[in-house]
């Protein structure tokens, strides 16, 4: 993804480097569910075995809150996330 990205920034012609990012960005779009859904499938396959969250969180190169909405099944933006209904206490 990296070297897709730096091939993309590479292109001098401003129409092509758009046309190539539009082209990129469209691609990321359609196989997020799938990657996504790849690395919940890792995740909690090292649950499984007993590994801890911030281990997990530190092999993946993200933080603990991460891990754990992965595991929670959580993958979109804050502003997705369902609201807590207050207490009356």
């Amino acid at each position: 993804m990296v070297d897709a990205v730096n091939a993309v920034r590479a292109i001098e012609d401003p129409v092509r480097r758009a046309r190539a990012i539009s082209e990129l960005l469209k691609s990321q779009t359609e196989k997020e569910p799938e990657l996504r859904d790849e690395r919940r499938e890792i995740v909690l396959r090292m649950r499984e075995e007993k590994i801890s969250f911030r281990k997990i969180a530190a092999a993946l190169d993200v933080s603990l809150g991460t891990v754990q909405d992965i595991v929670r099944g959580h993958s979109g933006p804050w502003g997705s996330r369902p609201k807590k209904e207050a207490s009356d206490g």
